[in-house]
């Protein structure tokens, strides 16, 4: 085109049409119909068919305008009118190609509504080999987003294209384009430069594409994923359902459901959701599962929440302790005590962690320590719960196991407060002195941090990972052997000691206690049998010899089994009295005779070289002997021979014991000669048992000095303390002890050292009253009360009679 056209103009808003492109207008706007109209109008030789407007010859033009923001362009597109016809829905609409470029010119006059416009020619110019190579580069890239598409029509009619200006307006067609953009394509005449722009913009539209499409995938997966997830856990739920009903279980695994429910303290809450979530993602068959499971069972086990309401009735607590044992009236008293504290402190302090004593009761076995710590849960309106730790050696029973271990439990700790149903019970710590150490490391150090009050409110248990309060516990430990313990434990502990029961108190345990529980056991009512206290007192002291009362009750319970034997036989008719005469016919023969009820030729201290020396063990005070014996120089060597187990304590006993009579023979008219010239060999029976300690000193020193002066030591005499070279008799422990075992065995008179005489305090009245005790300082006051009188004694005493 070399001159300029009239045309008429039609406006398009927001849009624009680039050469080479066919755009459908609808004819309801009137400056669209004018413009179509008037150039049908001007176009010689239009005919009109039937339903549609077609040119027979030469197609009508018109100049198609684009209008920005209410302004019309400097710059057009000349189309024809292809096709005017209906559309589906009744409309009438044309149909438009693009054939080239004009500039808008001034306005004229012209046929028809439409407004006509001056088309100036725009000539680009002449592409080049650049353009060429843009033109082909763009077809392709135009060619793979069709392909994206699933144009197959398009790719055809692209691919016929060769004109470098016809490829660079396909850019018209993108919808990735703004109007701007295609405007600033329309206005440039430049192929080169318009190639450049489009391809640029098909770049960076078709690298957005690549990078959308790679997020659909991933999210259609992601969305396939849990689709096929929440299908597969909807069919294994109702799979699951379908099983509890044929089992009858059905059991309800709603975690998150449960863990809102349940009443936690906000730490304990968030661990457990946090739980919750893993659960949820995990896969049924993960391992990691069942450990989750686990762990939300046994924290929504535990009472967080509860708590029982103590009972601060001193007196109450005292009769219950009296009702429940009888004698021990210094440890009840200590608990008494303790218990007054406690209810002081809780009238005094608000919102205040209880940090009481922890009471170590401590004694030998059978005397109620474990009852006693029942008492103290009763007696504060309080749950009880026993530990057994005996035995322990892993730190793991006590702290707990770490999730990861197969079979991991919490500790024994957390396990009881579960089974006590409540964060303040009675929790009593059973056999403390018998817990080990080995390479899976040391549970007293893990109850350290346990007994701690000023630790133990932040508790953290290695199963659990949540800090568990237990500072309104209260802990109650028992022991045997006060030597076992270890220190940092014992220094956490306030040591309540239960030496053992006198004769009378264990009368008055068999007949109050004992005896009613075991007429329940045999099937007995309680008027059945009468067991007298005589009987029961012989029992205790012939036929048992122990610091508790287990013995005691398991010769009760033989007693009550032979009763209902006879009756069952025949041989007797209900009820039955047993007094003491008639043991024997259940018991047989007495277990334990008094040295001194024996004949003269069976006591053991019947020859010179055997004294009778008193020792606490685990089971509570017990009576030791002593022999000693000479060896001739020619046969039996010389020097010191000691046997039965003795530790490094006795064996230098004896060397001290050996070394002051070898001193100090001759002051006290003994033959020293004997210890240089011959062997002197000392045993302690029995010899299976170990021992040590410095209590046996003056018991050798007693023994060898009635060996060498051949005067008996007195039957019913015993004896302890520690020797000196000096003859010094120095002080022991465990004096209310010793003093208990030698009056269970018969013996009435009794050597302490001095030092140890404000010890007889501790000793109850009745047996201090049965005892004559004789507090010395020196060896030689030893021998004058153990040893028997010299044979001229005697024989000047049978003179004078």
């Amino acid at each position: 085109m070399t001159q300029p056209q009239l045309l008429p103009l039609l406006p398009l808003d927001a849009d624009v049409v680039l050469p080479g492109m066919v755009a459908p207008f609808e004819l309801t706007a009137a400056e669209t119909r004018a413009a179509v109209e008037s150039a049908q109008a001007r176009t010689p030789g239009s005919t009109t068919l039937p339903g549609i407007r077609s040119i027979q010859t030469g197609k009508p033009e018109l100049l198609i305008v684009p209008r920005i923001d209410g302004e019309l362009a400097d710059m057009g597109t000349v189309a024809t009118v292809e096709r005017v016809g209906r559309l589906p829905g009744g409309g009438e609409a044309a149909l438009l190609r693009g054939t080239r470029r004009a500039r808008v010119g001034e306005t004229a006059e012209g046929p028809g509504d439409a407004r006509w416009v001056r088309a100036e020619p725009a000539d680009e110019p002449a592409p080049d080999d650049r353009a060429r190579e843009l033109a082909a580069e763009f077809k392709s890239v135009v060619i793979a987003l069709l392909r994206e598409r699933g144009n197959d029509r398009m790719i055809d009619a692209v691919q016929r294209l060769d004109d470098p200006s016809a490829i660079a307006d396909l850019a018209g067609n993108a919808p990735y384009l703004r109007a701007e953009q295609k405007l600033d394509l329309l206005r440039t005449l430049d192929v080169t430069a318009r190639l450049e722009t489009a391809l640029d913009s098909a770049r960076a539209y078709l690298a957005e594409l690549e990078v959308s499409e790679e997020i659909r995938k991933d999210v259609e997966q992601g969305m396939e994923k849990q689709q096929k997830e929440f299908l597969l856990r909807r069919q294994l739920e109702a799979i699951r359902k379908e099983l509890g009903e044929l089992d009858g279980s059905g059991a309800d695994d709603d975690y998150r459901a449960k863990v809102e429910a349940a009443d936690l303290p906000e730490h304990v809450r968030k661990a457990a959701l946090a739980e919750v979530d893993k659960l949820e993602r995990a896969s049924e068959q993960s391992p990691e599962s069942g450990w989750i499971r686990t762990w939300l069972d046994t924290v929504l086990e535990l009472p967080w929440r509860v708590r029982t309401t103590d009972v601060h009735d001193i007196a109450g607590a005292r009769e219950v302790l009296d009702a429940d044992h009888a004698g021990l009236d210094d440890v009840k008293e200590r608990i008494v005590e303790y218990l007054a504290v406690r209810r002081r402190r809780a009238e005094s302090t608000v919102g205040g962690r209880h940090s009481g004593a922890v009471l170590a009761l401590v004694g030998p076995p059978g005397v109620g320590k474990t009852s006693l710590g029942e008492s103290v849960a009763k007696a504060m309106g309080r749950n009880f719960v026993r530990v057994a730790l005996g035995g322990v050696r892993d730190e793991a029973e006590i702290r707990g196991h770490r999730r990861t271990y197969v079979g991991a439990l919490p500790g024994r700790i957390v396990r009881a407060i579960s089974e006590a149903g409540s964060m303040n019970p009675v929790v009593l710590l059973d056999e403390v002195d018998k817990v080990g150490a080995d390479y899976r490391g040391d549970p007293t150090a893990a109850l350290l941090e346990v007994l701690d009050p000023e630790q133990n409110h932040t508790f953290r248990d290695h199963y659990l990972e949540v800090e568990l309060d237990l500072s309104d516990v209260v802990f109650l430990a028992t022991a045997n052997a006060l030597e076992t313990i270890p220190g940092p434990l014992l220094d956490r502990m306030e040591l309540v000691s239960l030496d053992g029961y006198t004769e009378h108190e264990k009368v008055v345990i068999g007949r109050d206690h004992l005896l009613p529980r075991e007429l329940e056991r045999a099937g007995l009512s309680p008027g059945d049998v009468e067991v007298t206290d005589a009987a029961l007192r012989r029992i205790a002291t012939e036929y048992t010899r122990e610091a508790g009362v287990r013995e005691l009750n398991r010769t009760l319970a033989k007693v009550l089994r032979k009763v209902t034997t006879r009756v069952a036989l025949g041989e007797a008719d209900l009820p039955v009295h047993v007094d003491a005469d008639d043991l024997g016919g259940y018991l047989g023969r007495p277990r334990h005779v008094p040295e001194w009820a024996l004949p003269a030729g069976e006591q053991r201290t019947a020859i010179p070289g055997v004294a009778t020396g008193l020792a606490v063990t685990g089971a509570g005070g017990d009576v030791l002997y002593v022999e000693a014996s000479l060896a001739d120089a020619e046969t039996g060597g010389t020097g010191l021979t000691l046997t039965g187990q003795l530790g490094d304590v006795m064996k230098e006993s004896a060397q001290i014991a050996l070394s002051y009579l070898r001193s100090h023979g001759a002051e006290l008219e003994l033959p020293v000669g004997d210890l240089a010239e011959r062997g002197v060999h000392l045993h302690v029976p029995a010899g299976a048992v170990p021992k040590d300690g410095p209590s046996a000193g003056v018991t050798m020193t007693t023994a060898l000095a009635s060996l060498l002066s051949g005067r008996p030591v007195r039957a019913d005499v015993a004896m302890t303390g520690e020797v000196s070279l000096t003859g010094r008799v120095l002080p022991i422990g465990g004096v209310k002890q010793k003093l208990l075992a030698a009056h269970r065995a018969g013996l009435r008179t009794v050597v302490i050292p001095k030092r140890n005489e404000p010890d007889l305090d501790d000793v109850p009245a009745d047996i201090r009253a049965e005892l004559d005790v004789h507090a010395v300082t020196d060896v030689r006051e030893v021998l004058d009360v153990a040893l028997e009188p010299a044979a001229r004694d005697h024989a000047a005493l049978a003179t004078a009679a």
